[in-house]
């Protein structure tokens, strides 16, 4: 399988049809680049438009509707030493009346990010958390393929072809599951976080750019509805949409349908597993759609005798 270097010279701020950057085959590695949320490259200059600018699209040679593109993400590094982050808590996470108390002054933060020792801290002076290192968790929150019937989706919104997501679990070594609704997928990909917490309720991670390696392989005649992903613990389901009830919804039906017909698990088993082990983490609750996420571990599929099939 052949490795492909590519340096980005323009970026979209729409998941769409949009042309190609580069074409290659199932099974092949990209390495390349981001630029952060703000369109800053790793030399800090502003190198095209804010709104979570994408690299890409990348098609591959193989893909075609009905397909799943399977994205092993094998490296996602920052590749400068500072980062910003939005830090006011979203009015509607919060009850009504409560207003979320920062100096306007102090609404954007810079992050000090060690890239030899793998920690972030908050250059903010004046602050109780100023200075501390913390555990660096670099985390994509926004790719996906082109949705279908030529629509190009803001990057600002996700859907059931992925998105601005910003769930902090899309990190190194997990390989997510896309549906295609285009020839060639067309995969984007960008929005680089040195760390964030559930629900991305700032707006922001630790917003930085990255150095990015993924592989891409088409599966044929497996079909899904909402990104599914696959980590070293767990499966995971994902639900995009607003309210957060339609979320959670879409990710467990998501994953209901992957336990039985995939996976091979009988009605009854499918939903008293689902019933006693599942988990849920928020993805977003700061944007257009809201991202639910449906986990199962991989522990306790193991112990029902379910085996996972390559995810690419």
């Amino acid at each position: 399988m052949a490795v492909h270097r590519f340096h980005p010279d323009h970026y979209h701020i729409t998941l769409g049809t949009h042309a190609p950057v580069l074409t290659v085959a199932s099974g092949d590695t990209v390495e390349t680049s981001t630029v952060d949320a703000r369109g800053y490259d790793q030399t800090g200059a502003q190198v095209t438009e804010r709104g979570n600018p994408m690299t890409g699209p990348f098609a591959v040679a193989e893909a075609e509707p009905g397909d799943v593109l399977a994205v092993r993400f094998d490296r996602l590094w920052p590749n400068r030493s500072r980062g910003w982050t939005r830090t006011r808590i979203a009015p509607h996470v919060l009850d009504p009346g409560c207003v979320a108390d920062v100096d306007t002054e102090a609404e954007l933060a810079e992050w000090h990010v060690d890239l030899e020792g793998g920690t972030v801290s908050l250059a903010q002076p004046h602050t109780r958390l100023a200075g501390i290192r913390w555990p660096l968790c670099p985390m994509l929150g926004c790719f996906g393929v082109a949705p279908d019937r030529g629509q190009a989706i803001s990057t600002a919104t996700s859907g059931p072809h992925g998105g601005n997501m910003d769930y902090r679990g899309f990190v190194q070594g997990v390989t997510v599951l896309l549906p295609v609704f285009v020839p060639g997928a067309l995969f984007h990909l960008g929005d680089g976080h040195a760390i964030q917490g559930d629900g991305e309720i700032v707006g922001t991670g630790v917003e930085i750019s990255f150095d990015v390696t993924f592989t891409l392989t088409v599966h044929k005649n497996r079909r899904v509805a909402w990104p599914r992903a696959v980590g070293p613990d767990c499966i995971m389901t994902v639900g995009n949409a607003r309210p957060l009830d339609q979320g959670v919804q879409h990710a467990t039906t998501e994953m209901l349908q992957w336990l039985q017909a995939d996976l091979g698990l009988d009605a009854v088993s499918a939903q008293a597993l689902l019933g006693q082990f599942v988990e849920y983490d928020v993805g977003n609750v700061f944007d257009p759609a809201y991202t639910m996420v449906c986990k199962v571990p991989r522990q306790v599929l193991d112990r029902v005798g379910v085996s996972l099939p390559d995810a690419g």
